[in-house]
């Protein structure tokens, strides 16, 4: 399986441009970016759900008519059960890891990777253009070029590739916003740019219009592509052991990253619980990747080396443990696949019957015999029991054949039952089934169990009902976060030609450049110059020719004649003026205005009950129009505005209301939870 058709950046025919952007080919025919596509259409089909279950809630609201009530009750029906198929094909999806785990890896057990979360195209043309000629007072077709670079780079962001050259891409373009947030995001008005990311889980759109959501996205997606690369590792030699050991690592960095960088991002799949869950997820799945480097080579068949492995996978047992604990709390048990949950229950209960069995087989195939260290094996019994039976030793299981034979078999009984109920838990999901490969490990695993019992069965005994010991989980390689060297990239603004972002940016507030004609007065300019770029006036004559020209103690110098100057320092700015004689010369300069406008109000609201987690404007905006590329979103009013056209314009996250207490306010009023359409009376849940 490729993600390419193409290398990346060769020429398609001779042409003078790329054939797609490095790291990026949207053309590529793969089983993931097919997967891909399907989930992209499957967040079309929701949407278009959910904005028929709204209007026929409304109506449900305004009318006292009996019969319409009747008709409308009816078609939710309708709407909610094809919301509840469209729901479980999205969860099918998260459940398809065989995509993307490695053809040649038919032995290992298949690993876990996160989708990718889909966007839409975002046209910052006439925004950006029409930012520049109010702001920075420069003529935006001028820019045409910066701006088309910039949606190219977020375009190719919606179909990175699977390896490193894909994450660069992403790293890249997630550098580049911070600039962009400086240039064109002003905390006093609205650029009207809506960014819209669906959720990985629920398909749920949200929309904002600040770039805290874009930002938290790409992370994810960051996130979403080690874990992707990761799973495409060919576990079988070391190198891909490695490699999927680091990008796991790397995952789970990058979540923690996202985590305490945006915590309140309004989006089930990044909320803090769900994110935790992924970071102990992605832990998990590393640890793994170690346990599975340490058995590479082969385990050594001697006591203190299947000790040694024994808690090694005791602590891939409950590493999956913990993961499980966290899927089924309240928050996230909800939008988790079932099949993820069935996946860390199988492991927790393989590999903990793995650690019974190394230590079954250390006990019952390796007697002490008089040429061993009889104290370090007691000390390693030891630290492998958390508790021994009560009048039992280590020393007296090593020394006692009967009793070591007891042990041992107590050992192998427990490991027998783990093998079966991993088993029964993989018969429990549909989605396990198309894991063939997962079934023949556990059955040989079992097979592997019940073949040791009958090797230390005896018929003349009495049937034993003796509990084995619990195993202490311990590891010499633990799996930590690791953030990687590649999500931080350094980049060149594509809008430095606007000048210095110290000065030039979005939150300053400037006057249009004025035309000031200096003359020099025996060699005298009648003001001094400091700072870096762009150079300042300072000390300035009043009754120099410049000051009553309209020159100003404090304005910034952006241009020398037809020489702009903001990147200039002050050594060049002089050197321009230098020859300057009594005919002058014309400069053109820009004072700082007072920026204490009042900031409005920010809105970012993320209501628990699924259908108030997508956007007012994702709902009145229909795909199926054919605009020009060139229309504001921010003009289009919604159908379910309810009144709000206006009010609802200084809102960074236009979501649907939440529900207010004392009723008062009419689009305050509860709205029904996902995906019962009779729960009106259910208050909204804040994170």
């Amino acid at each position: 399986m490729t993600d390419a058709l193409l290398p990346n950046g060769i020429n398609d025919g001779g042409g003078d441009k790329n054939y797609f952007k490095k790291g990026c080919n949207p053309f590529a025919q793969t089983g993931r970016s097919k997967l891909q596509n399907t989930r992209a259409s499957l967040n079309q089909q929701i949407i278009r759900q959910m904005r028929m279950r709204a209007g026929a809630e409304n109506l449900l609201k305004a009318t006292s008519n009996s019969k319409v009530k009747e008709m409308v009750l009816l078609e939710l029906s309708y709407v909610n059960s094809n919301l509840q198929l469209l729901m479980s094909e999205l969860e099918g999806l998260n459940s398809s890891v065989e995509v993307y785990q490695n053809n040649q890896d038919s032995a290992n057990i298949p690993l876990i990777a996160l989708g990718l979360k889909e966007t839409k195209e975002v046209d910052f043309s006439t925004p950006f253009k029409d930012f520049i000629l109010e702001h920075y007072s420069e003529d935006g077709k001028t820019f045409e070029d910066e701006i088309a670079d910039f949606m190219d780079l977020r375009q190719a962001c919606r179909t990175p590739s699977r390896s490193e050259a894909g994450v660069e891409l992403l790293a890249k373009y997630y550098s580049h916003l911070p600039l962009i947030e400086s240039r064109f995001f002003s905390p006093t008005r609205q650029t009207g740019i809506f960014f819209t990311w669906y959720d990985s889980f629920t398909g749920v759109p949200l929309c904002q219009q600040n770039l805290s959501l874009e930002k938290a996205s790409i992370l994810f997606n960051m996130a979403a592509l080690y874990s992707q690369i990761g799973t495409r590792a060919n576990r079988q030699t070391l190198t891909g052991l490695e490699e999927a050991v680091s990008s796991f690592q790397k995952a789970a960095g990058v979540l923690n990253n996202l985590k305490e960088t945006f915590t309140h991002t309004p989006s089930y799949d990044m909320s803090p619980a769900m994110l935790s869950m992924l970071i102990r997820l992605m832990l998990a799945q590393a640890q793994e990747c170690l346990f599975e480097k340490i058995a590479l080579p082969g385990i050594r068949n001697q006591f203190y080396s299947l000790m040694k492995v024994a808690q090694e996978a005791a602590k891939v047992s409950e590493i999956y443990d913990q993961v499980h604990q966290c899927m089924i709390q309240t928050p996230v048990k909800d939008n988790v696949p079932f099949f993820w949950s069935t996946m860390s229950q199988i492991k927790t209960n393989h590999y903990r019957s793995m650690a019974h069995y190394f230590v079954a087989s250390a006990l019952l195939d390796h007697q002490l015999g008089p040429g061993d260290d009889e104290d370090k094996q007691e000390k390693t019994l030891s630290q492998v029991y958390d508790s021994l039976p009560e009048g039992c030793t280590a020393l007296d299981i090593l020394k006692n054949k009967v009793e070591r034979q007891r042990t041992g078999k107590a050992h192998i009984r427990r490991a027998i039952l783990g093998h079966e109920e991993a088993l029964r838990i993989y018969g429990l999901c549909k989605n396990t089934n198309n894991l063939e490969v997962l079934q023949e490990i556990l059955k040989a695993s079992h097979q592997r169990s019940l073949n040791k019992y009958r090797e230390n069965e005896n018929e003349e005994e009495f049937t034993d009902y003796m509990e084995a010991p619990d195993i202490i989980s311990k590891t010499e390689h633990k799996a930590e976060m690791e953030f990687p060297a590649a999500a931080k990239v350094k980049v060149i603004d594509f809008f430095q030609r606007l000048g210095p972002l110290s000065v030039f940016s979005a939150k300053q507030r400037w006057t249009a450049p004025r035309t000031i004609r200096v003359r020099s007065d025996d060699r005298d300019l009648g003001f001094t110059l400091k700072g870096d770029s762009p150079v300042q006036v300072v000390s300035l004559d009043p009754l120099c020719a410049a000051a009553a020209d309209g020159l100003k103690e404090g304005d910034y110098i952006v241009a020398v004649g037809d020489t702009e100057c903001k990147w200039m320092s002050v050594s060049d700015v002089m050197r321009l003026l230098k020859d300057v004689d009594e005919e002058g010369i014309d400069i053109q300069v820009v004072s700082m205005m007072d920026n204490s406008t009042a900031m409005p109000t920010k809105s970012a609201t993320f209501c628990g009950n699924l259908p108030k987690t997508y956007s007012m404007i994702c709902l009145a905006y229909n795909e199926d129009d054919k605009n020009s590329k060139s229309r504001k979103v921010a003009k289009k009013s919604s159908f379910l505005s309810w009144g709000l056209k206006n009010k609802m314009k200084s809102a960074s996250t236009l979501s649907l209301p939440t529900a207010d207490k004392a009723g008062t306010l009419p689009w305050n009023k509860p709205c029904p939870t996902f995906p019962s359409s009779s729960s009106y009376n259910n208050d909204s849940g804040l994170y």
